[in-house]
């Protein structure tokens, strides 16, 4: 248990006015018994109450009591007492005032404490919307920025169709001779099963040398299915096959799920 965020989120407060129910009593109670800083916080706040209210008691002139009976009278019928000893309502009203207004201290110490949660919710809501925005627009600029990869007029475009382990499968690589790199799309790729993954290979036909760009890690939770991988390479083809998490230092063509040349 956190006792200092206990002790700040103001029950023990609420636990001193009376204003609990007997469940929650009993668990201020029990949290008292088993940590000394509650039950010391408790004793200081009774402490502290206790001194305001007798602060707050307005100590009343000798003739006040007879000017507030004379004003009651109509209202509240006083009854003569049998004894001597009279009532000391003056000591009653002033103690009546101050717990009203002890009370209404606590009130506004409670609204004040709850406002400043409220604000501090409110802001950690505003810097959730401005990282949400700042991600989004970062988002936005990266597909801006890729689709004009793309677009590009050095960009040769080659299809990969599927292959006999896959004969629906196909994906697409946008290569950038220039910048030496190559954008697989993968869309056309279904997911990998668990404990594989997909690698693309540049290849040289002849004689046949595969060369590997890279995996497509993550393909079943990437959203675009596209990939970014350098290619400094004379590449004739590109190929994708299925390998182990990790990847293979050569490509299972049992596995060879899409393939295609450049230029066909």
């Amino acid at each position: 248990m956190e006792v200092e965020k206990y002790i700040a989120s103001g029950i023990l407060e609420l636990y001193v006015a009376g204003a609990l129910s007997p469940e929650q009593n009993l668990e201020v109670q029990h949290y008292a018994i088993e940590y000394p800083e509650i039950k010391k916080e408790i004793e200081a706040i009774e402490a502290a109450m206790l001194k305001l209210t007798k602060a707050a008691s307005p100590k009343m002139p000798e003739n006040a009591f007879s000017k507030i009976k004379a004003e009651l009278d109509d209202v509240i019928p006083f009854m003569p007492a049998s004894s001597e000893k009279k009532t000391p309502w003056g000591s009653y009203l002033g103690w009546a005032a101050a717990v009203l207004f002890a009370a209404g201290t606590l009130w506004m110490y409670l609204q004040n404490t709850s406002l400043k949660s409220e604000i501090e919710i409110t802001n950690q809501e505003i810097e959730s919307l401005e990282e949400t925005i700042s991600n989004t627009r970062d988002e936005v600029a990266d597909k801006e920025n890729l689709l004009q990869e793309l677009r590009d007029r050095n960009v040769t475009v080659v299809a990969l169709g599927g292959q006999t382990v896959s004969p629906n499968s196909y994906a697409k690589a946008y290569w950038n001779r220039e910048e030496q790199k190559v954008i697989i799309d993968a869309q056309g790729l279904p997911d990998p099963p668990p404990g594989f993954t997909y690698q693309v290979w540049s290849l040289k036909l002849e004689p046949l040398t595969p060369t590997s760009l890279g995996l497509l890690d993550d393909l079943a939770s990437d959203d675009t299915k596209l990939y970014t991988l350098e290619n400094p390479n004379a590449s004739e083809a590109f190929g994708i096959t299925l390998e182990p998490e990790g990847g293979s230092e050569t490509p299972t063509l049992e596995q060879l799920y899409t393939l295609g040349a450049v230029g066909a």
